[in-house]
This record gives structure tokens, C-alpha cells and sequence, in this order.
């Protein structure tokens, strides 16, 4: 079954052996891209019971084992739930910083909770580098429709809802929903427009999940892991399915037949929207994502006026930097530089978004001489990040002509899980690591076998020993199987004089180029 590519919205769901890949369409443009690997275990949003090994007072923090080759880290003020901490962080609602990092005095944490003591914590933020994971006390628990808080008794309305009307609407029924001891609430923002028994359904499914935490809680030992976040994409559907999505297309049978089930408990119109996609060339070809990734993620982006956006991603910051490039519009310079860093604001905010870059982000916009220049162009940036779901905190142009801002990192950026260190420029540059080859070798074989069909003939496959070394080890049943599956033969060459990125498929019996993957 084919689809017109001019739906307004759309996610477009790639579900393969070794990787899933989730793209958001926003009238055919790329809006965001997330990647989920089963050999790459995800911990974000998982609960654990953990053993505090250590309290570092220097630090007002501690280490806590939680099963993982890492120990987790936790700053004392997250150790202990509080109300007020998460009522911010879910509403919005400001107290004094001085409220929510209390300082600990040298031994007060140890007579608390010592040295051995069994924890619940939830992660935060995924291991990046060198660092443990960042966990916290306060414990939350996403539904479609709601946020459970176990431990405290708040209910409240997401602050991404900003229609009055209908935040003293959902906070009338919050009231009348049943009260669950010692368990708080807060409306999401695909509750908009909800009743009540559609949050009274979400409720009691987040209370199953809460009493099967708990039991564990009771009964395992630590360090143990108590609850885990679903994959990839049934976190999308969940949390992405709004009346702003016209369409969910996944093209895998089994991951669509699940989402069917779970999106029919979510949403009779959102069964609708579901499409399962059986066409002969790969997904995110079809519907022209693939291009959009790969322009996406280069060091270089162009801007439709000619100028373009330099991107350097460290460990520590990234560091992007704007040029007029072949920029000649505008009545004035000024005129001209002005078009040219709006077009790159609104560019950046998408961008920071797809790449899931975090952290500190210092930009260089071309100098503009006047101040309400330096003034629309961050507050386009602002908007450009008005709906992104990670926390943001943008300062205005300094006097050195640099905007500094800060982006909640809670994962590695899409960069650093796709790409290993070079090893013909030893850190210089960045090559697909071989995982990320085999992927795309998979893909575009099947692509060739899917389109002849009637006309079978066996594939030999040239490409680097490194990557042929990851295929012969870990990948080689996926590869059986695709053999089966289109009754063909497989054959593959290592040529230690390809570059790691190319490859070429060729007819085995004719020798005839099916593909060849050569850009370097």
C-alpha cells in the first residue's frame, strides 16, 4: 500500500533487526528523528532499588549501585522526595533556589539515609562518557493521558496548557477523580480536551503499574530495577498521539499489530490514523527521510538564502556558528545579515531538536549592529524551541555578540550513538561505526531483493573487513533469515582498501553493479 507524502503531519515508524528509527514529518519537513538500538540498553525513566555505596558531602551528592556497570549519581537534595520540587517541574511553578538545593551539613545525609541504605530512585539522565547515570527520589510515572508522582498528594494541569478555560475545566475533574493515597496527578498535555473517563481509565492503569513497583519494592533485593519505559514506539504513539498528528505509519507487522492494540485502549480515532506500510522501497526512502537525515546531520547545514550553520559538537558544549555564506538579499547589509541569522534561528531550534544535542550551546550570529536586530533574532530562537520537549534556557545576545543557552541533555545526542572515532584521522573526523553499516548494508540488500522479485539472482557484497568482522559475528542469523526469506544466496568480500563507509552490491553471477556506496 502506498501514501501521498502531502498529509500534514505524520510519524513514520522504521522498525528493523538491529535498530527502530521514529521521524516526525511536519508537512514532508524532518521535525524529529530518535534512534533505539536492543543491543543499546535504555534507562532513562526506569525505577530502580539501589544501595547507597557512598555520600560525598564535598559533593552533596552520592553514588548509588543499581545493578549497572556504572554507579548512579544523586545530589542530596534529590534523595528525599519533595512536593514542591516536582509541582515545578510539571507546572511551572517557581520557588526560591534556595528552597530546592538545601545544603547538608558534613554527617546530617549519613544519620538519614547511611551508607547501605536501600534507595528508590528513577534515572534522569542516561550514562554519557565518563559519567554514572543521574537519578532522583521523585519518582514519576507517564500515562497517555496523566503523570503519576508516588509520594506526594499533588494534582495539577501541565503548564503546556494554556488555555484558562480549559485548565479550570480538567482541574474540576482532577477533583472528582478518586483519590489514591499518598499518589499525585498532573494532567498531561494530550489530556486536553479529555473527560473524565478517560483519565479515571488512564488512573487505574498507572495504579496497576505503582502496586506492581511496589510489590517489588517489598519483596526483590537491591539492587534491582523495578519498572522500565516502553520501547521506542510505544513511547511515540503515547506520548505523540494528539489531534495534530494526521498519521502513524509503521512497516512492520508485528510492532503495528501491538501498537493497534495499545492505540485502540488510547483512542478510537486513533486507530484510524495507524497505517501499516507494505511498499517495495525502504520507509524512510519513500517518504524522503533518509535524505533529510543525512543533510540533517552533516557538519555544514545550508540555509534556503545561501548562508549556512557550522555545528561542533565536544563533550562538554557545542559550538555552532552562522555565515552569510551566498547570501545576497536585503536592501542593506545590515538587512542582509538580519534575513540571514532569523533564517538561522529558526534553523537551530529545529536542529537542536533532531540532533538531541544537550548541555551548554554558545552561538556565534553574524554581528548586526542594531539592538532590536539582536533582539527578534532570540526571540525567534525562543519560538523556534517553543515546542520542544526538553528543557531550554536561552540568554540573550551579549556584548561579544554570542548567545549562550542551555538544553536538558537526558540521552546521548543521535551524533554520539551513531558514529565511532575515525580511525584514519584518529579523532579528527567521525566514520558510521559498524553496527550503523551493517544497518544500512541490510537495508539497501533488501531493498534489491524486494524489487527482484520475480527475477532472483545471488548478491555478493564488497566492503570494509571491520565492518564484514560485525556481520559475520553478531549479524549472521538476521542474514540467514533474509536469505529464507527471499529463497537467494548471500555472499560477502572483505576489501581492506574500501574506505569503512563504502560498499557495493553486485549480481554474483553476473557481476553486474547493483550498488555501490562511494562517496569518500
Amino acid at each position: 500500500m502506498l501514501f501521498s507524502k502531502q498529509i500534514t503531519e505524520q510519524i513514520i515508524i522504521n522498525c528493523e533487526s538491529l535498530e527502530t528509527r521514529v521521524a516526525v514529518l511536519n508537512e514532508g519537513n524532518l521535525e524529529a528523528f530518535s534512534v533505539e538500538r536492543p543491543s543499546e540498553e535504555r534507562v532513562v525513566g526506569s525505577i530502580f532499588k539501589g544501595r547507597i555505596q557512598n555520600l560525598e558531602d564535598g559533593l552533596q551528592a552520592a553514588f548509588v549501585d543499581i545493578g549497572l556497570k556504572k554507579n548512579a549519581f544523586i545530589h542530596y537534595w534529590d534523595m528525599i522526595p519533595e512536593d514542591m520540587a516536582r509541582l515545578e517541574a510539571e507546572e511551572g511553578v517557581s520557588r526560591s533556589r534556595t528552597t530546592r538545593r538545601k545544603r547538608y551539613a558534613a554527617g546530617e545525609m549519613a544519620k538519614i539515609m547511611p551508607v547501605g541504605s536501600d534507595i528508590i530512585v528513577q534515572v534522569t539522565k542516561d550514562a554519557i562518557g565518563t559519567k554514572g547515570p543521574r537519578v532522583t527520589a521523585n519518582l514519576s510515572i507517564p500515562g497517555r493521558y496523566l503523570v503519576m508522582l508516588p509520594g506526594c498528594e499533588l494534582r495539577g494541569v501541565s503548564r503546556k496548557i494554556e488555555d484558562e478555560k480549559e485548565r479550570v475545566r480538567l482541574k474540576k475533574i482532577m477533583a472528582r477523580l478518586p483519590v489514591v493515597p499518598n499518589n499525585g496527578f498532573i494532567i498531561r498535555t494530550a489530556g486536553s480536551g479529555g473527560r473524565k473517563t478517560t483519565f479515571a481509565r488512564d488512573m487505574r492503569a498507572l495504579v496497576a503499574i505503582w502496586q506492581d513497583i511496589e510489590e517489588g519494592i517489598k519483596n526483590k533485593p537491591a539492587p534491582c530495577r523495578l519498572y522500565q519505559e516502553p520501547d521506542l514506539a510505544e513511547r511515540v504513539v503515547r506520548d505523540s498521539l494528539t489531534s495534530d498528528i494526521d498519521r502513524i505509519i509503521v512497516d512492520n507487522r508485528e510492532v503495528y499489530e501491538r501498537l493497534k492494540i495499545m492505540v485502540s485502549k488510547l483512542s478510537r480515532i486513533g486507530r484510524a490514523r495507524l497505517k501499516l506500510y507494505d511498499g517495495d522501497a525502504p520507509i524512510f526512502e519513500h517518504f524522503d527521510v533518509e535524505r533529510q537525515i543525512e543533510s540533517a546531520f552533516r557538519r555544514k547545514v545550508w540555509l534556503k538564502s545561501g548562508g549556512y550553520i557550522i555545528f561542533d559538537e565536544t563533550e562538554a558544549l557545542v559550538a555552532v556558528d552562522v555565515n552569510t555564506g551566498r547570501h545576497k538579499g536585503g536592501k542593506t547589509q545590515d538587512e542582509a545579515i538580519h534575513q540571514v541569522n532569523i533564517e538561522a534561528a529558526q534553523e537551530i531550534g529545529r536542529q537542536l531538536q533532531l540532533r538531541n544535542v544537550g548541555g551548554l550551546i554558545v552561538i556565534d550570529f553574524i554581528d548586526m549592529r542594531q539592538r532590536r536586530h539582536q533582539m527578534t533574532v532570540y526571540k525567534e530562537l525562543k519560538n523556534a524551541l517553543k515546542n520542544d520537549k526538553a528543557r531550554t534556557n536561552v540568554l540573550p545576545i551579549s556584548a561579544l555578540g554570542l548567545l549562550e543557552m542551555t538544553r536538558q541533555r537526558a540521552e546521548g545526542s543521535i551524533r554520539a550513538s551513531n558514529y565511532a572515532e575515525c580511525p584514519y584521522c584518529r579523532g579528527r573526523g567521525v566514520v558510521k561505526n559498524p553496527l550503523s553499516m551493517s544497518v544500512d548494508i541490510q537495508r539497501h540488500i533488501a531493498a534489491i531483493l524486494r524489487r527482484q522479485r520475480k527475477d532472483k539472482h545471488p548478491l555478493r557484497i564488497t566492503l570494509h573487513p571491520r565492518v564484514l568482522e560485525r556481520m559475520r559475528s553478531e549479524d549472521e542469523s538476521i542474514l540467514v533469515d533474509m536469505e529464507k526469506k527471499f529463497e537467494t544466496s548471500l555472499s560477502f568480500v572483505a576489501d581492506g582498501n574500501l574506505h569503512a563507509e563504502d560498499f557495493v552490491i553486485a549480481n554474483a553471477d553476473s557481476g553486474e553493479e547493483l550498488y555501490r556506496n562511494s562517496d569518500h
